[in-house]
């Protein structure tokens, strides 16, 4: 058995799952205050009467990481960044505690200055005086050369909680990313680690000694214990669990719209032939420019406990929740509220909702009935024009799925799939206001948990050679081998597949059933006086992102 327990912003669904289907369904309040207690209340509910010796596997998707990044809640982190000749590193400046210290390598990673091992020391003590205790170091071609990161971490190893080294996070160049991606890793570490430490005590206290997975921004989940050094891989993991939750629903050869309707925001992605997109840099966490490797979503503040008002004759809807429903207890009208007395709901309150959509009917000269009608087709157009939004931002640039480059492909949706709480009655007036055909995800109401749980375990290696320098290098993997000067992009990719299946079965793959592929091959002479004197080589591959082996069938249309 597996449980998949996905954390939203106004609902967390757990579910119970063996290789028949869904075995359990809950769903509990989410207490944004507390969520270890969010968390230990869905797995009680779900696992009640359930013999913990039968579950083999848990998979949390949480929003921890993005509100922690939303509410600014984020640690104080102390920045070390390298570069040398070039543009200046100040302009990347991600917190106060940003230092800019000698020692450059250059773009092949050869050193151009060495490290300034006094400033380090000195650094070190002032950070320690302001009570830092969780450091990013950065260089900017690192992921050529990574040992002055390394220098700068032995030089500090003694004096901070946690240390982390740019080159460990992205293989990729983008030094502005590379910055900001290691800050946001630091700085939600100690959040991070805090809620998996409460994980884990209360998982054993109910028995459960499971391997506890985390999914990712990318749609794939990895070891609990891996996230710790990569704590920012977790943001925006509730909108990929949707995707993957849906993927198997896609029809073939198509291109489709997921749509999410939650309590708080309603988040959306294109699907090509059942590929979800890629950000194809990295993810935006707020400020955050990063490389961290995400889907391609895009979340938008309307949902089903969206405060409803009325500005300048026409109903405003969002972004801000101020609470439940008022059916459910909540102050103000909500476009739940509005279903309810459309009777399209049948659950809450049927008085207190007319009563807060008849407080906005009031103000328009309507009945609560017009104004409800009124309410719920405003959020469809608001929904569809955000669709129309995000496929003119996808259309703006390169395309890129999970698995390729199209490059000067043009995305044109005609399928809409819908999940989340409302799904069926959105799916209805959604097709009705627009020429998409419009489909509801089988267990709509807790597909997203379905997808954490189903989730393959996903990996990726980039690896550069040099044959002038005999060198073939993959800083996040630990890999620096010699080469001659016959090294060619076959033997690179046999490598990098090399560290590719040792990865993934370290971070839980299952070991028999590694779907591999290579996403990215280049290879380029270097010329000196009109001569070759050697080649760059720069190759990446990945696990396929998709379902678990043995389970596919269970998302198959």
């Amino acid at each position: 058995m597996i449980i998949g327990l996905d954390v939203g912003g106004t609902h967390t669904d757990a579910v119970l799952l063996d290789d028949t289907g869904p075995l359990k369904e809950i769903k509990v309040p989410t207490d944004h205050r507390d969520l270890l207690h969010t968390v230990t209340t869905g797995l009680d509910q779900v696992m009640a009467d359930i013999d913990p010796q039968q579950v083999q596997r848990l998979v949390l998707s949480t929003t921890l990481t993005t509100n922690a990044v939303v509410q600014k809640q984020l640690a104080p982190v102390g920045m070390i960044v390298s570069s040398g000749p070039g543009i200046d590193p100040a302009l990347f400046r991600t917190n106060a505690h940003y230092h800019v210290v000698a020692g450059s390598i250059d773009h092949r990673g050869r050193e151009v200055q060495p490290i300034d091992g006094d400033e380090i020391h000195a650094l070190a003590q002032a950070l320690q005086a302001a009570d830092i205790r969780y450091i990013g170091v950065v260089g900017k071609f690192s992921v050529r050369n990574p040992s002055h990161e390394q220098q700068i971490a032995d030089l500090l190893n003694n004096h901070f909680e946690k240390i982390f080294m740019g080159h460990h996070l992205s293989g990729h160049l983008n030094f502005p990313r590379r910055i900001a991606t290691t800050h946001l890793n630091a700085a939600v570490y100690p959040v991070h680690k805090k809620f998996f430490t409460a994980v884990k005590q209360s998982l054993a206290a109910k028995g459960l000694r499971i391997p506890i997975r985390v999914l990712k921004a990318d749609g794939g989940n990895t070891r609990f214990t891996t996230s710790i050094d990569s704590p920012g891989q977790t943001v925006f993991s509730g909108p990929a669990a949707s995707i993957i939750g849906s993927v198997g629903y896609a029809a073939p050869g198509t291109e489709t719209v997921v749509l999410d309707i939650g309590g708080t925001t309603t988040d959306m992605a294109v699907l090509i032939d059942r590929a979800p997109l890629l950000a194809a840099r990295g993810v935006d966490a707020g400020p955050h420019k990063t490389l961290i490797r995400a889907l391609d979503t895009t979340s938008i503040g309307l949902g089903g406990d969206s405060a409803v008002r009325v500005v300048d004759g026409d109903f405003q809807i969002g972004p801000r929740r101020r609470g439940p429903a008022m059916a459910f207890g909540g102050p103000v009208p909500t476009p739940t509220d509005a279903l309810l007395v459309l009777k399209k709901l049948d659950t809450g309150d049927h008085e207190r909702a007319r009563e807060g959509i008849g407080t906005l009917a009031g103000q328009l000269d309507q009945t609560p009935e017009e104004a409800a009608a009124g309410i719920f087709d405003c959020c469809c157009r608001l929904i569809l024009e955000a669709i129309d939004h995000m496929v003119a931002q996808i259309n703006s640039k390169p395309v890129y799925t999970v698995h390729e480059l199209r490059d000067g492909h043009r995305a044109a949706p005609r399928e809409l799939l819908v999940l989340g709480g409302p799904a069926p009655h959105f799916a209805e007036r959604l097709e009705q206001l627009s020429d998409y055909t419009v489909r509801v995800v089988p267990k709509w109401h807790v597909a997203n948990a379905i997808g954490a749980a189903l989730a393959r375990t996903t990996s990726e290696v980039t690896l550069f050679a040099d044959t002038e320098q005999k060198t073939a290098t993959a800083p996040e993997e630990n890999f620096n081998k010699k080469i001659d000067g016959g090294y060619d992009r076959q033997a690179a990719l046999t490598d990098a597949f090399d560290l590719l299946r040792d990865k993934a079965i370290r971070h839980g793959a299952q070991a028999n059933h590694l779907e591999m592929e290579a996403v990215e091959t280049q290879e380029f002479n270097m010329v000196r006086g009109f001569r070759t004197i050697g080649k760059n080589i720069r190759v990446k591959v990945q696990i396929k992102p998709g379902l678990m082996h043995g389970y596919a069938k269970l998302l198959e249309s």
